[in-house]
Formats: structure tokens, C-alpha cells, sequence
């Protein structure tokens, strides 16, 4: 484990205490116990292609893939290396097929990209399901490039197992705005309302998303992940394409966002993740969820825009 950091008073970062490992590790699933026999709710820290066949197939209703990209990324002292298109196209066929074999019949999965590697993930994609669409997120975080655009765009492929029978919520995943020139019709607002925090209209979700804030040290739900997904990010999934009782699969699940918004939002989760460490920020997290509900910039059962009065009360919350 490494060694806990002395930090500012205001850092939030999730930490690991040394007196909390063991009963931590009581938690976390192992491929040895997985052969006994497969439950829900689990933390499984095991080599995904040593455990897949251990899993049942058909028993999830949505997936959510957060895979290493094709770059150069070091992952607690393991190390993804990038590679050619061709290259990766072979490592996502290895073991996407099988994850596949874990949806419902009526299932959904979304897999995350940057531009790099999203043509790849969309040819290996459209081998064993229907894409319904991309979703592109603008994820501000990092130092901007000095021979090259920043990159400040990542992509969600929504797919699906049958497109003529998926679940889609689409009154769960509606948005706050605020209305910048609000338009009245007989005195009376016009497709806004006004609040005392300010004038909103409630409005459709599209395929880009600017709401989001990346996890960064003054908010309890960052890790020290490298590529950390934001639990606002997922939470927009799980609501749209699962039912509360549903049962969410992520097949690299890092530091547990989709378990942690899964049990949140009162659904099943089963997470594998290789490093061990990673398993027990999950551990942590989900033990903390059990408690603490909040999801930043979700709250009275909408997403709201990014420092409204809602958002801020939300992450204040947290």
C-alpha cells in the first residue's frame, strides 16, 4: 500500500489507513472464492480473463466499460503501453466478446474512449452489438499541449443487445438549465420556472455533456486513480439505461465509480479490478455510499448545470 500523504486541510482525497487494510481486504472477492460460487455486490480483484467463465452469463443488465486507452498510462506501478490500431483492435477482441456474453437479452453497455482509440472501440464494438449513439463528454483537466489542442474530449458508445427492446429513462437523466433570456406568455414564464435560486428550464439531454467535473482534490469521492471517472458521469448511465434492483457490471472497475453510483442509486454491482489497492479505495468508497448518497450535481431528482445554486449545495453536501 503506498504510504499515506500528508495533505491540506481542505484535500478531500480519499485515503487508505493502515489499520483499515485487513478488514477491508475481508471484503474484496478473490478468483478462489469466485469458483465457490458467484454473488452480487462484489469486489472481485482478480485478472479479468481469469475470471470471466466464473461469472454468469446474461446476468447483468448494463455494462459499463472504463478500459485502458491506447496510450502510455501507468496504473499504480503496472503499466499500459501504447500500441498500433491494429495492435489494440486485437487486445479489446480479446476479452470483449466474453463481456459481451454477460449481458441481458435486453441489455445495455457503454464503453469509454478518447480519440485515439475510439475507432477501434467502435469496428470491435459493432462486431457484437447496436450502436445507438456517441456520447462526447468535455473533461477539463491536465496541462495543455505545447505542439498540439489540448485534449479536452472523451467519448461513451452506447450500445445494445437489442434495439428494438432496451430500457431508456429518459424523464431520469433530464437536466437544469438556467435560462439566460426567459420568454413569458400572457405574464406567465414560458417552458421555464422560476425558483428563488434563480429562472431554470428542465430540458432534453443530448450527446454532448458540459456539465461535468472531473474528480479533483477538494472533492471525498477522488482517488488518486489516474483516469478517475466522475460519479455525475455515470450516475447519467445508470439512471437512463438501468431500474433501481438492476444489476451493473464494470470489468475494470479502478477505484469503483460504477459500483459506488450503482449502490447509491440502489442497484447491484459486481467490479474486477487487477490491483489490489484500487479494489480497497472501491471497498472504502462503497462503505462510505452506504451512508452518504449524494452525487455531485445530481439532486431533487435532476442534473443540474454546472455552478448553479443546486450544484454547489450538492458538492457542499458531500
Amino acid at each position: 500500500m503506498p504510504d499515506v500523504k500528508q495533505r491540506a486541510s481542505r484535500n478531500r482525497t480519499l485515503q487508505l489507513e493502515e489499520q483499515e487494510i485487513s478488514q477491508l481486504d475481508q471484503a474484496i472477492i478473490t478468483v478462489e472464492d469466485l469458483a465457490r460460487g458467484f454473488r452480487d455486490d462484489s469486489v472481485i480483484n482478480a485478472d479479468l480473463m481469469e475470471c470471466l467463465d466464473l461469472i454468469p452469463d446474461g446476468h447483468f443488465d448494463l455494462i459499463i466499460i472504463d478500459p485502458p486507452y491506447n496510450l502510455d498510462k501507468e496504473f499504480n506501478g503496472r503499466k499500459f503501453t501504447s500500441m498500433t490500431s491494429a495492435a489494440y483492435e486485437q487486445y479489446l477482441h480479446s476479452w470483449f466478446g466474453k463481456v459481451c456474453d454477460k449481458l441481458s437479452p435486453h441489455g445495455t453497455l457503454y464503453i469509454c474512449g478518447d480519440w485515439r482509440c475510439t475507432s477501434s472501440i467502435q469496428q470491435v464494438l459493432e462486431e457484437h452489438l447496436t450502436v445507438m449513439n456517441r456520447i462526447t463528454w468535455q473533461r477539463e483537466k491536465g496541462r495543455g499541449a505545447k505542439t498540439n489542442w489540448k485534449n479536452a474530449m472523451e467519448d461513451i458508445w452506447f450500445a445494445v443487445r437489442d434495439p428494438h427492446h432496451y430500457y431508456f429513462d429518459l424523464e431520469a437523466v433530464k437536466m437544469k438549465r438556467k435560462v439566460i433570456a426567459p420568454y413569458r406568455e400572457n405574464g406567465k414564464p414560458k417552458d421555464w420556472e422560476e425558483t428563488a435560486g434563480g429562472k431554470f428550464r428542465t430540458t432534453h439531454p443530448s450527446n454532448f455533456w458540459d456539465d461535468i467535473s472531473v474528480p479533483f482534490w477538494s472533492m471525498p469521492e477522488n482517488t488518486e486513480h489516474p483516469t478517475q471517472k466522475p460519479e455525475k458521469l455515470y450516475a447519467k448511465l445508470i439512471l437512463a439505461s438501468s431500474r433501481v434492483g438492476d444489476h451493473i457490471f464494470d470489468p475494470f472497475m479502478g477505484s469503483g465509480t460504477a459500483a459506488v453510483v450503482a449502490a447509491k442509486l440502489g442497484r447491484h454491482y459486481c467490479g474486477v479490478e487487477i490491483n489490489r489497492d484500487y479494489c480497497r479505495w472501491a471497498v472504502k468508497r462503497l462503505r462510505i455510499a452506504q451512508t452518504d448518497k449524494s452525487i455531485q450535481g445530481y439532486a431533487d431528482g435532476v442534473f443540474w448545470e454546472r455552478n448553479t445554486l443546486k450544484a454547489r449545495a450538492s458538492r457542499a453536501s458531500n
